[in-house]
């Protein structure tokens, strides 16, 4: 017995002394108060731009399509690229790391990535494509991952952060039920933190109040996934967690209590003055203390204007971000959303955001 005993102790040692360590990070993403820290100081330490605080600000792009795929055999060929007239995930993702260290020269410090993606029409009343990194029981799929993988590695090496977002309306509905959705929340949420990822910040559904099967991913309910996110630790660490909701909407009172930052968006508010109320509204929710404001989706340019919606966020101390899509008869070269990408500084539109950006964080190369 007392050399069973033996042999099960020297065989527990042994298993966690050989159990794998994540890798060493170089990259980790904070929050302090109102401001956001990388690696332990402020973003734009000591930044300011026409009167406006700087420091502590995100800004960022929306690039959710960096791992899309379709599994729909009927929908894929659509999403052909121009020059060889198939589609590829593998390029898509290759392209979108290559082009990565461009947006952080121009001052770039997040984008958002989202594992069911966005419409890659930019709006779509329906969505038969099947675009989903989670399989219908809450597991994943190992392809999406390794893609996954590669993004959040360049990001950790070049010193930049991922807003992850889980899910995406019109792909939800690819998790059978509740049960489902809860799994994929622990799932990836785990491996996160098994591979010592510390420069991503969750958001655990785009636009939450638009058009969710799961009641789970609803306003009313889906600050329970932000506290099962904040409850999930390994070695002492968590992920920073939040949610979305749709164009002009204020965050409610539930999400604002659990979140670790607010996500607001600008589609369909065109006037600047009115993004400033947005984030004075949204300070005075209940439950508000001092925590970061951050637009991760906005479809309003006029970068050569001196008003528009990325200044006016700016002006209020929230960060801003890009929305790009490509519109009618518009190429190849134009969007970020829509599928097939060129993710690249590829269109004057483009341009104008990555010069106001590298203008307002005062970004040299």
């Amino acid at each position: 017995m007392q050399l069973l005993l033996l042999t099960l102790v020297s065989f527990i040692v042994l298993t966690f002394e050989t159990a794998p360590k994540p890798p060493r990070r170089r990259t980790t993403v904070s929050i302090v108060g109102d401001q956001f820290f990388i690696n332990g100081q402020p973003t734009f330490k000591g930044r300011t731009w026409n009167g406006n605080r700087i420091e502590g600000l995100l800004p960022n792009s929306r690039m959710v399509q960096g791992i899309f795929d379709d599994r729909n055999p009927e929908t894929r060929a659509q999403w052909a690229y121009p020059d060889t007239k198939v589609w590829s995930p593998d390029r898509n993702t290759d392209e979108f790391v290559a082009a990565m260290p461009t947006w952080k020269q121009h001052g770039l410090l997040a984008f958002t990535l989202n594992l069911q993606g966005g419409s890659p029409q930019g709006y779509s009343k329906d969505q038969p494509w099947h675009n989903s990194f989670f399989n219908p029981d809450g597991s994943y799929d190992p392809y999406y991952m390794r893609r996954l993988v590669r993004i959040l590695d360049k990001a950790d090496e070049l010193g930049m952060v991922v807003i992850l977002g889980y899910f995406y309306f019109g792909q939800d509905e690819r998790l059978r039920n509740e049960a489902a959705v809860i799994n994929a929340v622990d799932n990836i949420t785990g491996e996160l933190l098994e591979k010592g990822y510390q420069n991503v910040l969750v958001e655990i559904n785009n636009e939450c109040n638009i058009r969710y099967d799961h009641a789970i991913l609803q306003p009313d309910r889906v600050h329970e996934l932000i506290q099962r996110v904040k409850a999930k630790k390994l070695r002492g660490r968590r992920l920073l967690v939040s949610t979305s909701y749709g164009g002009g909407t204020i965050p409610k009172e539930n999400v604002v209590r659990e979140a670790d930052f607010l996500l607001l968006h600008g589609n369909g508010v065109s006037d600047p003055d009115k993004i400033k109320e947005m984030v004075q509204k949204t300070r005075g929710v209940s439950g508000y203390r001092p925590m970061p404001i951050v637009f991760n989706e906005d479809d309003h340019f006029d970068f050569d204007k001196p008003a528009n919606n990325f200044v006016a966020a700016t002006s209020e101390y929230a960060s801003w971000g890009f929305f790009d899509y490509r519109l009618k008869d518009e190429g190849f070269d134009e969007g970020y959303q829509s599928v097939p990408v060129n993710w690249q500084i590829s269109s004057a539109r483009k341009k104008g955001f990555f010069e106001k950006v590298k203008e307002i964080t005062g970004a040299s190369f």
